[in-house]
């Protein structure tokens, strides 16, 4: 008997196998879920110089394009002068890469060191000094307000009740903590870790010289990947999600980079003329947490905040006092002036994609996640005004607050209709008299 091909049937059992790849998928993820994300973190290992590259190659684009931009005017616009031009750029691009590093390392580093050592020797004088001020001012309080202070002093006795049983409880798992062996072994470990990515990161600047000076050429190839793979219609949306994403990204690190390097900047100066502790370390501080939209300087403030406080706990009010300036003109003068309203997000939606990055990726997932997950939101809210318009609906939220249905002919609302009220409606009802009967 020979066997004859059926288009319609080969449809339909390419998709009982995808949909059988997809149930198997499902069961791996919800049964499997800790083994998966083992073989998943191990992937990520085995190709984190491919990933360091091409996040290099991808941050350094804007300023290999400005290279070039401006070589083409001193250099003749031969073809044959592209590829030394290309190659000047990229020289000129990693040359202020490893420059910065190299910087970071001999001038930022070592002072962090210090600053972080001084407060580890420091810290019993500065917890002495913290109480001694404490007591001062909660002593001069009792005696302008006696009646109050005797109850205060009652719950600060049983709070410290409560302290001294959570020591009790917790101290021989701090003592485990702070065990030699067990210290050693973290830093090693540490160390060890330190390493891994330092090879990881060295391998990816090869990596991304490569991929920076054939740039067009990969794009190029994925290019002809997606028009073979697929028809025109969901070509033109693929390069449409990929020039959104190109976009965001793009517009957001390069501008949350300056912001931040303005603001760690300002914070460094004016610190500086406060004469603060530990400016530097506080600086870079604040700086770096402020690449996390809308809660980044709340994250940095709060430690800066518990330093000076330790330190030197009369200027702790002065330095909350600049702190709060600084971030409300960062977040109303400076961060609009560069950014604008490029993410698109609610606050609410910007500290959900940072709980959800941060939890999978700690703080390099926080940073990643609030513009992909800002293309998300923007791709679906497109789809939902998209949806609305046909139907001939309004797509601004505003025209849903209000309680009551939306209808085509009327976009405003109109009330739901309140069921009868059926007791109403039996007692209005006139009662038949007459029989089955009919007497």
């Amino acid at each position: 008997m020979k066997f004859r091909f059926n288009s319609h049937y080969n449809t339909i059992a390419a998709y009982v196998v995808l949909v059988f790849a997809v149930c198997l998928a499902l069961v791996a993820v919800v049964f499997r879920f800790s083994t998966l994300m083992e073989y998943v973190h191990r992937l990520f290992k085995v190709i984190a110089p491919i990933t360091w590259g091409i996040v290099i190659a991808y941050l350094s684009t804007p300023l290999l394009t400005f290279f070039e931009k401006y070589l083409k005017k001193w250099i003749n616009r031969k073809k044959e002068h592209n590829k030394l031009i290309r190659v000047i750029s990229i020289f000129l691009c990693m040359s202020i890469l490893i420059l910065s590093i190299v910087g970071i390392v001999y001038a930022v580093i070592p002072e962090i060191i210090s600053s972080m050592k001084n407060i580890f020797t420091l810290l019993p004088d500065y917890l002495n000094n913290l109480q001694q001020y404490l007591t001062n001012r909660f002593n001069s309080f009792i005696q302008d307000n006696p009646e109050l202070g005797e109850k205060l002093t009652n719950s600060f006795s049983s709070m410290q009740d409560m302290l001294l049983g959570l020591a009790d409880e917790y101290s021989p798992k701090l003592d485990s903590l702070l065990d030699k062996d067990g210290v050693v072994a973290n830093v090693t470990s540490s160390a060890y870790a330190f390493l891994i990515t330092l090879k990881d990161f060295c391998l990816g600047l090869f990596v991304s010289v490569y991929l920076l000076y054939s740039k067009e050429l990969f794009l190029a190839q994925i290019k002809k990947v997606v028009h073979a793979l697929f028809s025109k219609r969901h070509c033109e949306f693929i390069f449409r999600i990929a020039s959104r994403t190109n976009y965001t990204f793009m517009h957001f690190f390069s501008g949350k980079a300056v912001d931040s390097l303005i603001i760690g900047m300002l914070c460094f100066i004016i610190l500086t003329i406060m004469k603060m502790p530990y400016v530097l370390l506080i600086s870079i501080l604040v700086g770096v947490t402020n690449m996390l939209p809308f809660f980044g300087p709340i994250i940095g403030a709060v430690p800066s905040g518990l330093l000076i406080l330790l330190s030197e706990p009369d200027r702790t009010l002065a330095f909350v006092i600049f702190i709060i300036l600084l971030q409300q003109f960062d977040g109303n003068i400076l961060g609009p002036k560069i950014l604008g309203n490029s993410l698109g997000l609610s606050p609410f939606w910007i500290m959900f994609a940072i709980f959800l990055g941060g939890g999978m990726f700690n703080f390099l997932g926080m940073v990643a996640f609030v513009p992909l997950f800002a293309v998300l939101y923007a791709f679906f809210r497109d789809s939902v005004n998209q949806r609305l318009s046909k139907k001939h609906l309004p797509v601004g939220s505003e025209a849903y607050m209000s309680p009551g249905m939306i209808t085509r002919e009327n976009p405003k609302p109109v009330p739901a209709e309140k069921p009868a009220d059926t007791k109403k409606q039996t007692e209005d009802k006139p009662h038949d008299t007459t029989d089955s009967k009919g007497n």
